[in-house]
């Protein structure tokens, strides 16, 4: 099987609005949660009412994801101030 394997790196990962696009898709879901609320009766008849829980599963799992991207891009903003930072010398003198 390792005669077929690609031999070459993986390309870099894309980069962008990480935070906007969660924050949105998290608004999306309980959107839709709030949407479908008023509709429960004719979902719950109709063998449909996982479509209500899965809207606010969406929802509750993405607040998880925007406060892990805020942490994520939080530290790759501090790394990137603390490569960019003059080194000072430690010689003491």
């Amino acid at each position: 099987m390792a005669k077929w394997t690609p031999q070459h790196e993986a390309p870099e990962p894309l980069e962008g609005p990480v935070v906007a696009t969660i924050t949105g898709g998290t608004i999306l879901w309980f959107v839709l949660f709030l949407v479908q609320l008023p509709f429960y009766g004719w979902l719950d008849d109709h063998g449909h009412l996982w479509w209500l829980w899965t809207c606010l599963a969406g929802g509750v799992l993405g607040l998880y994801g925007v406060w892990f991207v805020r942490k994520r891009d939080a530290a790759i903003k501090r790394a990137a101030a603390a490569e960019s930072a003059p080194r000072s010398s430690t010689s003491g003198v």
